[in-house]
């Protein structure tokens, strides 16, 4: 086993949604657990803020649209919460060392053999040492989990306050960055979806982003990248701003939950590799650009670059995949998303979403069309937002009545922008296309395609209310859930040990034999797109699609011959990848 993590774990529990995640840090950070939190729906926060204000007997003072940047006020004030609710947890847990089957024993039972803390805790144990030697022990050598926050940098809408548009730094995403760099965190924002330029520039203007005299980070930040050049991309132009990469977090584009990004058909095998073998360049190259920008700006100067993780996640879902990863590509975590969505101690998922979870199967789990952002979207055949989307269309009155309004990017019939799944854009757009005179079956899928769109703003936000009591008069009680399909392999609802003790190769719960490694299930999941792309292209060819496929192709096909290399001593993956067909265009 790899030594090489002196974090308490290996493994960390990424964004999920914007609700399943919401509340995670204050159920697994005093375990020494990390996750992320969603930065988009301050209103959700300012709920649960009230929630956790009276069940912590906290004081507590609303605040509302009338206040002046309260979208960023509302952010500060929950994450300043969740940080005094996880530390008081903290110090209650390491209170506890004499009791059995205390929290303490359950810090200590959750980790894996190798971790350091566990090392050292049975060493001084097997020294007999005395009730408050343990307790100081506890005091200096216990981590918590870190309270990270997440940001889809696209979703930048403009705002407005008393009817007057607001400057840029008030835009969503903008104001999420502040309310995040003025709370009491010390911690890390992962920037996901992409580059923002604008959102990036602001960094500048935040003072502890940048390193101190010791040449420590009070806020870190975190790149989620799907390829080693997005890397070297965005971390030499957060460079040049004097803002360090403190972790660059690889994500599979397809084998994950949310939002899904085909891409180019890199595969992650291939791209681990290349970080690998770079990771030293890389980190040198954004450095000499680093400590230049730092001189600029009449900054402390660290004359060593700071300290960069390496990580990954996407599909996995055994003990060995794990170490596997750990090792093969010497990263410093893993990211364990979508089987935390069966576990309540560390999400927070309603139970009739719990119960279709743990029914889905591979059919179930499928790459749709409902996001307003027009990007691919992991989802869940039958889930409660569905049947309420599916609802309304009943009715005669399609599309969501877009209560939180974080989605607004379109502007095709409107001077203002609107989103996608409102039910002004799909009526503009239903009558768009009734007035198009297409062939009826050509309009009945443009409609449908049109209507697929769906709030998910509040659905992937909604089961956070269900599950604390909280009223859902303004969303409604309709969940959207975004498991990846690494979901249909799981099938029971477990404590938060007995995940611990899977990821950790303690426990099985991977109950169907069949499932295919983390690295073949992506690969399958490519193909899929692949063909898929194939099919609309045919129907309608263009140069700049050929392009594309032919460039998807290639990558494929490089993918599959590193694994052929890489499971050269395992038959039964050598045999399925010699199945595997690409149907390449031909230049003619």
């Amino acid at each position: 086993m790899s030594t090489k993590n002196f974090n308490a774990h290996s493994f960390h529990i990424p964004v999920m949604g914007i609700g399943f995640t919401i509340d995670s840090p204050i159920k697994v950070a005093a375990y020494g657990i990390s996750s992320t939190l969603s930065l988009v729906d301050d209103v959700l926060m300012e709920k649960l803020r009230a929630f956790y204000s009276e069940k912590w007997n906290l004081p507590y003072e609303a605040i509302t649209n009338k206040v002046e940047d309260s979208r960023a006020k509302r952010i500060t004030a929950y994450l300043n919460i969740v940080d005094q609710i996880v530390k008081q947890k903290f110090e209650q847990l390491k209170q506890s060392v004499a009791e059995k089957g205390g929290e303490f024993e359950k810090y200590i039972n959750m980790l894996p053999d190798y971790a350091e803390i566990k090392k050292q805790f049975n060493s001084f144990i097997d020294n007999n040492k005395t009730i408050d030697d343990l307790k100081n022990w506890a005091n200096t050598h216990l981590q918590m989990g870190s309270i990270d926050v997440n940001i889809m940098t696209k979703l930048d809408k403009e705002n407005k306050f008393n009817n007057e548009k607001l400057p840029v730094i008030y835009n969503d995403a903008h104001a999420a960055l502040r309310g995040f760099a003025n709370s009491n965190l010390h911690s890390s924002i992962v920037l996901s979806a992409g580059m923002n330029p604008r959102l990036y520039a602001y960094f500048e203007q935040l003072d502890n982003f940048f390193p101190d005299q010791n040449g420590n980070l009070e806020k870190k930040v975190i790149l989620k990248i799907s390829d080693y050049r997005s890397a070297l991309i965005q971390g030499k132009f957060l460079a040049k701003k004097g803002i360090w990469i403190s972790e660059y977090r690889v994500e599979s584009g397809l084998n994950c939950g949310g939002h899904a990004f085909g891409n180019d058909a890199s595969l992650m095998g291939p791209i681990l590799e290349e970080f690998k073998q770079n990771k030293q360049e890389l980190i040198n190259a954004i450095h000499q650009v680093y400590i230049a920008a730092l001189a600029e700006k009449n900054k402390f100067v660290t004359a060593e670059p700071l300290p960069v993780k390496f990580t990954a996640q996407g599909g996995v879902g055994t003990a060995e995949e794990h170490q596997f990863l750990l090792e093969k590509y010497e990263l410093d975590s893993i990211g364990w998303g979508t089987p935390f969505l069966l576990v309540p101690e560390a999400t927070t998922v309603d139970n009739e979403t719990l119960d279709l979870l743990c029914k889905a199967k591979e059919n179930d789990l499928y790459l749709s069309s409902i996001s307003p952002l027009g990007v691919p979207f992991n989802s869940l055949k039958g889930n409660t937002k569905d049947a309420e989307r599916l609802e309304w269309i009943a009715k005669g009155r399609p599309g969501s009545s877009c209560p939180r309004e974080f989605a607004k990017l379109n502007n095709d019939f409107t001077e203002e922008v609107i989103c996608t799944a409102s039910r002004q854009y799909q009526n503009l757009k239903l009558q768009a296309l009734q007035s198009q005179n297409l062939p009826t079956e050509e309009l009945e899928d443009a409609n449908d395609l049109a209507m697929q769109k769906t709030c998910l703003c509040v659905g992937l936000g909604t089961s956070a209310l269900l599950v604390n009591g909280l009223s859902t008069r303004t969303e409604g009680p309709g969940v959207a859930v975004c498991p990846g399909p690494n979901m249909a392999y799981y099938s029971k609802i477990v404590s938060l040990q007995t995940m611990c003790n899977h990821i950790y190769g303690k426990e099985n719960l991977v109950d169907n034999p069949n499932r295919p490694h983390v690295f073949l299930k992506e690969l399958e999941l490519n193909l899929d797109y692949y063909h898929n792309q194939l099919k609309s292209y045919l129907a309608k060819p263009t140069d700049a699609m050929k392009k594309q496929l032919n460039n998807m192709a290639k990558n494929l096909e490089s993918g599959i011959r590193y694994y052929m290399e890489l499971f050269h001593n395992q038959p039964n993956i050598i045999n399925q990848l010699a199945t595997y067909k690409i149907t390449t265009l031909t230049n003619g």
